[in-house]
């Protein structure tokens, strides 16, 4: 596996992880919801908590990221020696 392949395997990984976690504990306002009130979505969450999310998604994906590489990279997963 090349270093652009790699880059854009893990990117692709971050995402999908990313976009895993990004709903777990998402607390939403306990105000109930006005009418009149402007520029404030009632199902917008509290407190996002990005940077945390950020980091774990950072982590998940190079645990991830790093099985895939050791699989691909000792030819346990190879598609080449497969089709032939």
């Amino acid at each position: 596996m090349g270093i652009t392949g790699s880059i854009v395997v893990y990117v692709i990984i971050w995402w999908i992880v990313f976009f895993s976690v990004l709903p777990i504990g998402i607390k939403h306002s306990e105000k109930p919801f006005k009418s009149n009130l402007e520029g404030i979505d009632p199902g917008a969450p509290k407190n996002p908590n990005i940077l945390k999310k950020f980091l774990y998604t950072t982590l998940i994906t190079t645990v991830i990221f790093a099985g895939i590489y050791y699989i691909v990279v000792n030819d346990h997963f190879n598609l080449r020696e497969f089709i032939k």
